[in-house]
């Protein structure tokens, strides 16, 4: 089978993959989030948090709630990191340093699962699985919670109630997250991923030199870390690792994974507030961007002009993980990209200008097609209001969506979320640019080191974590700049999210009438995806074209 039949058919399966099960899924997601039974395990937590599962929160306890659990959340991973060597099963290594501990408690904690460490040298098992593997859960559920808060603002009228954190945080973790981990972690381990708890061992290798390799729970770690778009890896190689990703089947698994729950909680989105159709909508724009995005990378990856002898390859081979070739490779980059996930199986600066280009555009996007667990849901939902309100001024009447209307207190909110990360990331990189120790990090010089800045903030400040590799960002200026841009654009875009989902429940809905906008259709889809795309692009074009634009046209 030639590489081009083969890439085409794991675009076909996944797709196929991802069709069937986004509607059971998402049906499923919704029921979660509305029901109001309380499974036996989800009380015992209740009584133990002293919790009352029954009690609506507004908007502004909503946002105490996520606030102050992820706070104590990143309080306990940085202790548990400075304190590793006194903990069980650390594998005699050191206490991780204040800078990196910070960086990478704020990285867990915010989804993000930026690495500046290798994993398999730094981090004791108990740290990996206690630590790490116990926020890429919670940390995926309190995006979804998030999302919908806002989606209880569009269903409730004349309230100030969006909700209870704790109880949407329980249950996306007990009755979501766990039992698919659970069953993808198996997967996984069937198809080659390590599971044990075996420290260094020194092997002898065929050409009959010595090897130290470390073991570990992988497999469990692996299944969360794609199901809720964290990406951190168990080891330095992430995803292009064999015992994280020994075979093309576990690499098409893993990627099926990142996508599943994004691009099923527009069904989820549909379902709850009682007309599929715009669950459909928002799930074609986001479809139409991924598979623009597919096709572009793969074809400069495949198509470039190079004079890399990796090139005579059958495509641009520099950087590409062998066992699985360009087409698996871009499907793979362009997917992590555009959600909040960060694993890779490549490494992204060897890339094409064009190609590495249009992955940092995918995160500049918000990561909203399909984006991270909940996080790319209210990401395009922000972006439908602008959509809504550019067409409103169009033709001169009040905006309205989903039978709200949308008045200068939602623009507000929304433009201040659309604003955030764009200020985080553009500020960061030119500050690092600015100071010659923090160029001195880049590997390569000009444009294509430029790049390798603006990626990591970019990476940083939309939470992906994935990186070009070619910046050495392991100094406590750069640990502690991206650990504030991983918090900030973490939590700042929440707090607007939470205040529109108040404003809007606030809210009496208004009729349908002749001259409201339809936004089920594909004259809305366009207007969608034409707003997005424009929105980012004035915000962003001088940025990349100082970087992948630059070295492309060199």
């Amino acid at each position: 089978m030639n590489d081009t039949l083969a890439g085409w058919l794991q675009i076909l399966a996944l797709v196929a993959a991802l069709a069937l099960s986004c509607r059971p899924l998402g049906d499923h997601i919704a029921r979660c989030l509305t029901t109001s039974r309380h499974l036996r395990a989800e009380r015992v937590a209740y009584r133990a948090g002293g919790v009352n599962p029954d009690a609506d929160q507004t908007w502004a306890a909503y946002l105490r709630g996520v606030l102050a659990f992820s706070l104590v959340s990143m309080l306990f991973l940085y202790g548990f990191q400075r304190l590793q060597n006194h903990l069980l099963l650390s594998l005699g290594m050191k206490p991780v340093p204040a800078d990196q501990a910070f960086n990478t408690a704020a990285s867990f904690v915010t989804n993000t699962n930026w690495q500046s460490y290798s994993g398999e040298s730094t981090m004791g098992h108990l740290v990996q699985m206690t630590g790490l593997a116990v926020q890429n859960f919670v940390s995926a559920a309190v995006g979804i919670a998030v999302v919908a808060a806002l989606i209880r603002g569009f269903t409730r009228e004349q309230t100030d109630r969006v909700g209870n954190f704790w109880t949407d945080l329980t249950r996306i973790v007990l009755r979501v997250l766990l039992p698919l981990a659970f069953v993808f972690a198996i997967a996984l381990l069937a198809a080659g991923v390590i599971q044990n708890f075996h420290g260094v061992q020194s092997v002898t290798t065929i050409a009959g030199n010595h090897q130290s390799i470390t073991g570990g729970p992988v497999a469990s770690q692996e299944a969360i870390k794609e199901l809720g778009t964290n990406g951190g890896g168990f080891y330095n190689a992430n995803s292009a690792h064999p015992f994280e990703n020994p075979t093309a089947f576990t690499n098409l698994l893993e990627i099926y994974l990142l996508l599943v729950i994004p691009f099923s909680l527009p069904r989820t989105f549909g379902t709850m507030v009682g007309d599929r159709r715009q669950g459909y909508a928002v799930l074609a724009v986001m479809g139409i961007i991924w598979a623009a995005s597919v096709a572009v990378v793969t074809a400069n990856e495949l198509h470039s002009v190079s004079s890399s002898a990796g090139h005579a390859a059958d495509g641009m081979m520099e950087g590409k993980e062998q066992r699985f070739g360009v087409w698996a490779s871009a499907l793979f980059a362009v997917s992590t990209t555009l959600t909040s996930c960060g694993a890779v199986d490549s490494f992204h600066d060897s890339f094409t200008p064009g190609g590495g280009g249009l992955l940092i555009f995918n995160m500049m996007l918000g990561e909203i097609a399909p984006g991270g667990t909940g996080s790319g849901l209210y990401g395009i939902l922000i972006l439908a209001i602008v959509a809504v309100f550019v067409a409103g001024l169009m033709v001169g009447r009040t905006p309205e969506f989903l039978g709200k209307k949308i008045r200068s207190r939602e623009m507000k909110f929304a433009s201040l979320y659309i604003l955030t990360t764009p200020a985080l990331v553009l500020v960061g990189s030119g500050i690092a640019m600015a100071l010659p120790g923090e160029r001195a990090a880049m590997a390569n010089p000009g444009a294509h080191g430029f790049s390798e800045v603006l990626y990591a903030f970019t990476s940083a400040a939309n939470n992906n974590g994935s990186a070009f590799a070619g910046l050495q960002a392991n100094t406590v200026w750069y640990n502690t700049a991206l650990g504030l841009a991983m918090i900030f654009g973490r939590f700042l875009p929440m707090v607007f999210v939470l205040a529109l989902a108040g404003a809007l429940a606030g809210q009496r809905p208004v009729p349908v009438t002749a001259g409201t906008l339809p936004t089920h259709r594909p004259l809305f889809v366009g207007l969608l995806t034409g707003v997005i795309l424009i929105v980012v692009g004035l915000t962003f074009f001088p940025a990349l074209a100082l970087g992948p634009l630059a070295e492309g046209l060199h």
